[in-house]
């Protein structure tokens, strides 16, 4: 069968949250566009990340809640789960998102190309199809890359162990193991330590720097250590591995800890030490793209170092957030189709950690503040003096939000609570619209709700709190 030939305005490679949204963006704005992705529609993110993994932290809240009825008054006898159902239930959702962006690709009229897509030359895509086999040659002025990232091993610890775990096989066991290390104590080790520690492993958890979720606040990582030590999950800080051995029963590792040498046995292993880029076979090196530590460096618009090549998502680097590679798609097509844009502000991206208490921030934390010689004003809000808080049995945690002293800029917020990744998003608006102190606080917020504590924090920035 002779190869296609295909023409296009766009050709994008990778179909995750930011290849087909900037692919619908493109479109939308009149550019023919065909884009290839290699296994599903929806990327990592929908299939294998964001989305699924959401699903079974929720069922994880759920259980929890129900073990707590007694607090609310309800009686629960002969409680249980059944674990292979609630993972099941993951994969549906991410199955039936999928097919809707599928179906978005039909109704937006991008065709679709099944294969992998691999730079040929100027302006030209090779499409192979699953046996390796050319299949198409698609041309387009402007290509935009957005393959993606996936976990990065640890020496010694092969994720072709079957009991040494990326987050894709964390995600579809059969069953919860009896106990569980996970090295890494960012957002995707934190929130599988609360998803397992809840359905019964004894759950360990590494990291080598001083705090848990090392991107946050200080104040705030220390407040989630206290409540997943309090929960029963071990957290060993400044610790590093020195070695595995690994059996047929599990991994034996020998730890470094402040304390001296430390050893864990566990059933599994889960390694989320961070993400390295998809760049292989990409062809990057006939096109004659640069890129550095399995990263493509781009430009505030996304573009490479190559005329007409763009990058987008945690193929560029990070943060690697499904958000980031959405916004900066939408922002590289919208300056391929000639609308003037000055890319995102990547001083205003929420950061969301989904474990329970849930942690969200957006802007500078107190220390990089601090550090930057910005004079401050700091605000605190508990939810223990929120009633919204203490009607739903959320009390926990609190809200955090930081000010210049001198310009009353918002430089950032930080919320620990059971709904902080939903409540983030009104300092983001706020920060975008460069909103004074004043202006918050003025803003009447809804009683009784769990967002009045960023009004209340606000408040306490300024001496004006009133609840506490």
């Amino acid at each position: 069968m002779a190869e296609a030939q295909h023409t296009y305005d766009l050709v994008v490679i990778g179909g995750g949250p930011g290849g087909y949204v900037a692919a619908i963006r493109a479109a939308q704005l009149g550019l023919q566009v065909g884009l290839v992705e290699r296994d599903a529609l929806g990327g990592i993110c929908l299939n294998w990340g964001c989305i699924p993994t959401k699903a079974l932290l929720h069922n994880a809240e759920i259980y929890q809640y129900m073990k707590r009825g007694e607090e609310f008054g309800i009686s629960c006898d002969n409680l249980r789960f059944d674990f292979e159902k609630i993972v099941s239930r993951s994969r549906q959702i991410a199955d039936r998102l999928a097919n809707g962006v599928a179906f978005l690709m039909r109704k937006n009229k991008i065709q679709v190309f099944n294969g992998t897509g691999r730079l040929a030359g100027a302006g030209a895509v090779a499409v192979q199809d699953a046996q390796g086999a050319a299949s198409a040659t698609l041309r387009a002025p402007h290509i935009l890359l957005s393959t993606g990232a996936r976990a990065r091993a640890l020496p010694g610890l092969p994720f072709d162990h079957p009991h040494v775990l990326s987050s894709t096989e964390a995600m579809v066991l059969q069953e919860v193991p009896e106990s569980l290390t996970i090295i890494g104590a960012g957002a995707i080790g934190v929130e599988f330590a609360y998803l397992y520690n809840t359905f019964g492993s004894r759950v360990t958890l590494v990291e080598m720097l001083p705090q848990v979720l090392p991107q946050e606040d200080r104040e705030i990582s220390e407040l989630l250590r206290k409540s997943l030590t309090q929960q029963g999950i071990e957290v060993l800080l400044e610790c590093r591995v020195e070695g595995a051995e690994l059996t047929d029963s599990g991994a034996h590792l020998q730890l470094q800890t402040p304390d001296g040498p430390k050893a864990v046995d566990s059933a599994k292993v889960l390694v989320a030490i961070g993400v390295q880029g998809n760049i292989e076979h990409l062809g990057l090196e006939t096109a004659g793209v640069y890129s550095e530590r399995s990263f493509i460096p781009v430009d505030e618009l996304c573009r490479t170092n190559v005329a007409g090549i763009y990058a987008i998502g945690d193929v560029n680097g990070p943060p690697c957030l499904a958000h980031v590679a959405s916004a900066e798609g939408i922002a590289a097509v919208e300056n391929i189709a000639g609308q003037e844009t000055q890319g995102i502000n990547r001083q205003n991206i929420p950061g969301c950690t989904y474990c329970q208490p849930q942690v969200a921030s957006i802007g500078l934390t107190e220390q990089a503040a601090t550090e930057a010689g910005r004079t401050i004003r700091v605000g605190r809000f508990p939810f223990m003096a929120s009633g919204k808080a203490l009607a739903v049995g959320e009390s926990e945690g609190m809200v955090k939000v930081i000010f210049d002293a001198e310009s009353d800029e918002l430089l950032g917020a930080h919320i620990i609570g059971s709904a902080a990744t939903d409540m983030i998003a009104e300092v983001g608006v706020a920060r975008t619209l460069e909103t004074t102190h004043y202006e918050l606080l003025k803003t009447v917020h809804a009683h009784p709700t769990l967002s009045e504590a960023i009004m209340e924090a606000v408040g306490d920035a300024y001496d004006e709190a009133i609840h506490i």
